[in-house]
């Protein structure tokens, strides 16, 4: 935990400076919210909760025979439609989708643009593997209420700040929807876009040949899949890329767009460094809500896939009954991300939950006077410790190395005498006779 809230603080520290406010939402939604937001394999996945009571109730035969619903057969039902029927709510799949409801519920009360941050775990009915988890932390930040590109030029600052401090080397990947949506128009599926990202999204994990049989079984033609491969086969830097889709999409107007919009995005990051960001025509992310910037960011020697991910959806919040609101988050993966610091040695050896000094306790006659300095230190904002039994030194000095607490207290009958403290470095193994002011500035100085 304490490593884990190293990283939490790390990330919610970069959201606050950012002006993000946090949020929390319930870890069950109506089904209905939920639904058709994640494409036809996020619904597979989704945890449904079992209505409470007799949830078969309506279903029974009712006065000799007679049944406001008909009787049902739980053995020879279709399990997707039993589940309809006996579950209503479900456990959340992800934080945005949450997020889009909480702004309808609460459009009289915020302030737009609306930028809000959370920390809160997710459920996946997902087969546990490395990377993938049936309960895992999402930390989100979202702006909702524009359409600026700087918001996104934001979040992908935010994204480079946090990585930065937790020292993982990450690369960026960036695409358009639209693109993929002029793609789809091109392949004469304008209205299957979600399965043919569904499908595009798998090529790290299927390779090329078994996108193109995937989308091949959906009944994709030749020449549709031929459109796929020459935006695929489109190769060189940002600029040279984009411009290869202008040429292969000539008349799409939604392609250009995506193009158009891409370009001033990597202008407005080239101040981060573009060489960590790169422009990849083949990025779909499998979310069905996503209709602009679509963002994912992986570590450089990384195992378990991204780390990080997000992107714009223009009209999540119309679904709920408040159209044409724009909104664009990210979405950091805190056990993929703690997975990868554990591998890599990357926590440091402080994770600022251990005690700085520990008092250590010589009996009743000196308790009261340790007492009042353990007060004033912890009113100073330094974190430390009173032995709670008068155990021998060595006891006491063990402890402290195993808790790995930097400094001890120590107060006998001699530093009693002369109103001093010695003041035990256990690192080093030096020791120095100081008053308890010159404690305080020693230990809030390091």
């Amino acid at each position: 935990m304490t490593r884990r809230n190293y990283i939490f603080n790390v990330i919610t520290r970069q959201f606050r400076l950012c002006g993000y406010q946090p949020i929390e939402t319930p870890a069950m939604e109506q089904l209905s919210t939920l639904t058709g937001k994640y494409g036809e394999e996020g619904d597979k996945l989704l945890y449904r909760v079992l209505n409470s009571g007799d949830f078969l109730s309506p279903y029974r035969d009712r006065e000799q025979g007679t049944s406001a619903k008909p009787v049902i057969n739980m053995l020879e039902e279709d399990p997707s439609v039993l589940a309809r029927m006996i579950c209503e709510r479900g456990l959340r799949y992800d934080l945005t989708v949450p997020f889009a409801r909480y702004v309808v519920q609460h459009r009289n009360e915020l302030v737009f643009p609306f930028k809000r941050y959370q920390v809160q775990p997710v459920w996946r009915a997902d087969k546990p593997q490395k990377g993938r988890y049936r309960e895992f932390y999402q930390c989100d930040a979202d702006v909702i209420g524009s359409d600026s590109l700087l918001n996104e030029r934001e979040l992908i600052g935010i994204a480079l700040d946090i990585f930065e401090e937790l020292g993982i080397s990450c690369n960026i990947r960036l695409n358009n929807r639209k693109i993929l949506a002029g793609l789809a128009a091109a392949m004469g599926e304008p209205h299957r876009i979600g399965e043919i990202t569904t499908a595009v999204d798998k090529l790290e994990k299927i390779g090329r040949q078994g996108v193109l049989k995937e989308l091949h079984e959906k009944g994709i033609g030749a020449e549709g899949i031929d459109r796929l491969l020459s935006l695929l086969d489109l190769r060189g830097d940002n600029r040279d890329v984009l411009e290869g889709i202008r040429r292969v999409f000539p008349g799409s107007v939604e392609a250009s767009g995506g193009a158009h919009e891409m370009e001033e995005l990597l202008d407005l990051c080239e101040e981060l460094g573009t060489g960590r960001i790169r422009f990849d025509v083949s990025l779909a992310r499998g979310l069905d809500y996503y209709t602009g910037t679509i963002i994912e960011v992986s570590a450089e020697d990384g195992e378990v896939g991204s780390i990080c991910g997000g992107g714009r959806y223009d009209d999540l919040t119309g679904v709920f009954g408040m159209p044409g609101i724009s909104g664009v988050g990210i979405s950091f993966g805190a056990d993929r991300i703690y997975d990868h610091m554990e591998r890599l040695n990357l926590f440091p050896a402080d994770t600022g939950e251990s005690p700085a000094l520990l008092f250590v306790n010589f009996g009743e006659k000196r308790e009261k006077a340790i007492l009042k300095m353990l007060s004033e230190t912890r009113k100073k904002g330094i974190v430390c410790e009173f032995y709670p039994d008068a155990a021998r030194l060595k006891k006491q000095l063990s402890y402290a190395n195993s808790r790995q607490i930097p400094y001890v207290a120590i107060i006998g009958e001699e530093e009693e005498g002369k109103g001093l403290i010695t003041l035990k470095d256990m690192q080093s193994g030096n020791q120095q006779a100081i008053t308890f002011e010159e404690l305080i500035a020693a230990i809030s100085s390091k």
